[in-house]
């Protein structure tokens, strides 16, 4: 089994990634296609050197990287907004889909933090709509995860006939060896966790200018909310 788990930025899709690779069966792959987005793009993300040089810039060799085997299994954690106009997306053909959302006020007050004034291109809601419309697959939301780690994923492993394993429970504190070199700069809450976090609190109040981005996102949010795993 090769697994996409689809997300933007700051949606539990590390610690996503984190609960797999914890599992004896499964290779994961973080953000293959990042640097290959950050070269055809230009844009001046955090250590964007470090992650051009660090990391596989030709999408056609990173969807080969992302056709091989697991242990038995792969868990490929991808963003939407990554997959630009002409790259290869044929890698994915026999993938089991699995988009991860979030509220978006979240996911903008947790970008914001680590890079500032994020768009609505940077946090990929319109994006993940489209490719949802494109490929299908099942649909889970961060808060349902955080609320009930253990019978979100018993439901999400059930869902794509996968035994679940309470390996995916728990990880050491600390980097792990699929990390991709931006973890420096992004997972340093997921580094000091051993599990996904609990609950979230209230909606955190946003300025006017990354208000109009979450209100631009919502929309789009809202339809993929409405088809999650309950």
């Amino acid at each position: 089994m090769r697994i996409a788990m689809w997300s933007g930025p700051r949606n539990l899709s590390t610690a996503m990634m984190y609960s797999f690779a914890s599992r004896p069966d499964f290779a994961a792959m973080d953000e293959p296609f990042y640097a290959a987005y950050l070269a055809a793009t230009g844009y001046d993300h955090p250590m964007r050197d470090e992650i051009l040089q660090a990391h596989e810039t030709d999408p056609e060799k990173v969807a080969k990287l992302c056709t091989q085997g697991g242990t038995p299994h792969l868990y490929m954690k991808q963003m939407p907004h990554h997959m630009m106009d002409g790259f290869p997306m044929g890698w994915a053909e026999d993938c089991v889909h699995i988009h991860l959302i979030r509220h978006p006020a979240r996911v903008i007050a947790s970008y914001d933090a680590k890079r500032e004034a994020p768009t609505l291109q940077d946090i990929g809601y319109q994006q993940q709509s489209d490719l949802f419309a494109q490929i299908g697959g099942l649909v889970i939301d961060s808060t349902d995860i955080r609320a009930d780690p253990e019978g979100m994923l018993r439901k999400l492993c059930a869902a794509i006939d996968l035994e679940f394993d309470p390996a995916m429970l728990s990880w050491p504190r600390g980097a792990r060896a699929e990390d991709g070199i931006w973890a420096a700069h992004w997972y340093g809450a997921v580094h000091n966790s051993t599990g996904i976090a609990g609950a979230e609190g209230p909606l955190p109040d946003l300025p006017a200018p990354l208000q109009s981005v979450c209100d631009a996102a919502l929309p789009y949010y809202n339809e993929l909310w409405e088809q999650r795993l309950k």
